[in-house]
């Protein structure tokens, strides 16, 4: 059966390994991200509120006439850093991640929304949420304001879908060894009170592998999860 697949931020981490992960075999794979990380790749910065039409521009332009079996957009772009108080990280990086974590998604869910309504295959919209949305972390002011916000965006989304409409989730993965995990140990204490207990979860072997939570998100396609759910991967197992 034929799929159409986007992913944000497949170029590393959870994001390529979902793409290398993709349960239909003659399934479409976009990489939408800076680098590159699948043979089909739409550059665009997401931090960059002018790269946001280009994304909008590519679901309209492919899924105009799409005539297969399902459409899915993966939202997995996001960013910790910078990590420190809010009022003294870099004021341009820290909008940056604003605009990444919080604004995006939004935007660019919408888009794909908009893009996907008059289809009548399967559609899935899937959000990468965190722990994170749901505990305080000092240092992690935008990160965690971003995952709250992807949570409760998602909530309402899901409300506003009719029954044969986009199937809208957000998914927590639980603590991924990724480049993400490297960046937060790598932060001093000063800048990160909570880092002491990530240098715990590596150094204990807690760390999920970005390949177990891509199954695991993958795996969530075929479960008949209320619209606009939000699931943390660790209380399936």
């Amino acid at each position: 059966m034929s799929a159409l697949v986007w992913i944000s931020g497949a170029s590393a981490g959870i994001g390529a390994a979902l793409a290398a992960a993709v349960p239909f075999p003659d399934a479409r794979v976009i990489d939408i991200s800076r680098r590159g990380g699948t043979a089909e790749h739409l550059r665009a910065d997401l931090a960059d509120p002018a790269d946001w039409p280009l994304v909008e521009q590519q679901f309209t332009k492919e899924l105009a006439e799409y005539d297969g079996d399902r459409a899915i957009f993966i939202h997995n772009a996001g960013a910790v850093t910078p990590i420190g108080p809010a009022a003294g990280v870099d004021p341009t990086a820290y909008t940056r991640a604003a605009l990444l974590n919080s604004a995006a998604p939004q935007v660019l869910g919408a888009a794909f929304l908009r893009a996907s309504a008059h289809l009548k295959c399967e559609r899935h919209l899937v959000m990468l949420s965190s722990g994170a949305a749901k505990t305080a972390y000092a240092g992690w002011s935008s990160y965690n304001a971003g995952k709250a916000a992807v949570d409760h965006w998602v909530r309402t989304v899901g409300q506003e879908q009719p029954a044969d409409g986009c199937r809208v989730i957000a998914v927590a993965p639980g603590v991924v060894d990724t480049a993400m995990q490297s960046e937060i140990r790598a932060t001093a204490e000063s800048d990160f009170p909570s880092v002491a207990r990530f240098h715990d979860l590596k150094r204990t072997g807690a760390l999920t592998t970005p390949e177990s939570a891509a199954t695991g998100i993958w795996s969530l396609l075929t479960q008949d999860l209320p619209n606009g759910s939000r699931v943390d991967l660790r209380d399936l197992t």
